[in-house]
Formats: structure tokens, C-alpha cells, sequence
């Protein structure tokens, strides 16, 4: 089968993200989630572990031997030095990953949520760019909502982040989260119809056979 049209979907906190990752599933698309991949790689002994355990020491597992994914991203999040020097210890064997599981893809259409897409420049890897946006305010009350994250660890999470607005301006798709569930849902089901058929405009036509006219 021909490679898939393969979508990168990303997104700020609180922007709705999973929630159309689990909306293109539905709909028909091969869906991956590269935080899923991280946390696979993140156990005791996993790639991911022993290159973050090398780049921090220590102190960045859990009793378990794996990450201390708490620890991790409190440190990440308040500073940016570190932040990035995880980002290069950690994103290679998960880049290797995601590259493997992206080969493998079976379905027309791959959907692969990418927290980082744009601020590591991953864009280049994908045919299409889709962000979900939403309101500020929006943003705040859903994660609010979910609880386990106080407003101060918010805040910080979201002024590490690429603004919206320079995502907006470097995506291809803009899919607009700020209504129901069910408006996601039904938009998500659009433009899967509208991936599927640009898939299908890209697949190499079966070659005539000799004699026929």
C-alpha cells in the first residue's frame, strides 16, 4: 500500500487536542500519539529514561526505576535551559519511534498528535499541519476543570508554549475548538472526508494493460 497522507495535529494546553485526536480515530484515520509513544519510552530502562537519566541524573526517576514524569515536567516547565536540554535528550528516541510506527501505517490517512510540532520544526515531516485553537479563556476553564493542575502551574505551562496566534499563522489547517464536543466532532469528520480524498488523488494509478486500448 502507498504511504498514508500523514497529518500532523497539535495544539496548546487546553486547546482540545486529544479530543480530536480521539474524533479522527472515529472518523476513520490512523491515529498516533506521540505523548503515549514518550510515556512507553519513559519506563525503567527505556530509551528515553536512560538518556534523560544520563543528561539529570538521578534524580529524575521515580521509585519504580522509571521517570518521574511529575518531576520532569515541573522542572521543564520553569526553566527554559533545562527545558531544552531535555528536549534533546528525550526527543531523538522518541522522533526514532514515531518514524518507525509512521512507516507501519496501514490506513490512508495517519493523524499524529504532535505537542511540539511547530517549536521543533518538525512540520517538514508531515504533509499537512492542523492546529486546534481555542479561546484563552476557553483553554483555562477545560483544564480547570480537569483538575490535578493548580491556575499558577497553568499559567506557566502556557507562557512556555509557542503562542496561538504565531501556531495559527504556521499551520495549514486551523480547526476552531471553542464551541460543543459535538461541533469538534462534526468538523473533525469533514476534513477526514477532505484528507481521504487527497489521499486518494495521491495514490499511483494502476499501469493499462498492453493491448488494451
Amino acid at each position: 500500500m502507498p504511504s498514508a497522507l500523514r497529518v500532523a495535529l497539535t495544539g496548546g494546553i487546553g486547546a482540545g487536542k486529544s479530543e480530536a485526536l480521539a474524533a479522527f480515530r472515529d472518523s476513520g484515520a490512523q491515529t498516533l500519539c506521540l505523548d503515549t509513544v514518550a510515556r512507553e519510552l519513559s519506563g525503567p530502562g527505556g530509551p528515553v529514561t536512560r538518556a534523560v537519566s544520563r543528561a539529570f541524573g538521578p534524580g529524575m526517576l521515580g521509585p519504580d526505576g522509571g521517570l518521574d514524569r511529575t518531576a520532569v515536567a515541573k522542572m521543564a516547565f520553569s526553566d527554559a535551559r533545562a527545558r531544552r536540554r531535555l528536549e534533546r535528550a528525550a526527543h531523538p528516541p522518541i522522533l526514532r519511534e514515531m518514524r518507525l510506527r509512521m512507516e507501519r501505517a496501514k490506513k490512508p490517512v495517519l493523524v499524529v498528535d504532535v505537542p511540539l510540532l511547530f517549536e521543533a520544526g518538525l512540520q517538514g515531516g508531515f504533509d499537512l499541519a492542523v492546529l486546534v485553537a481555542a479561546r484563552r479563556g476557553l483553554r483555562i476553564g477545560r483544564v480547570a476543570r480537569r483538575g490535578g493542575m493548580d491556575r499558577v502551574e497553568l499559567l506557566r505551562r502556557m507562557r512556555a508554549q509557542m503562542p496561538q496566534e504565531r501556531k495559527e499563522a504556521l499551520a495549514d489547517v486551523v480547526l476552531r475548538n471553542d464551541g460543543t464536543r459535538a461541533q469538534l466532532r462534526r468538523a473533525v469528520a469533514e476534513y477526514q472526508k477532505a484528507f481521504e480524498l487527497i489521499a486518494a488523488s495521491l495514490r499511483p494509478r494502476p499501469e493499462a494493460k498492453r493491448g488494451n486500448p
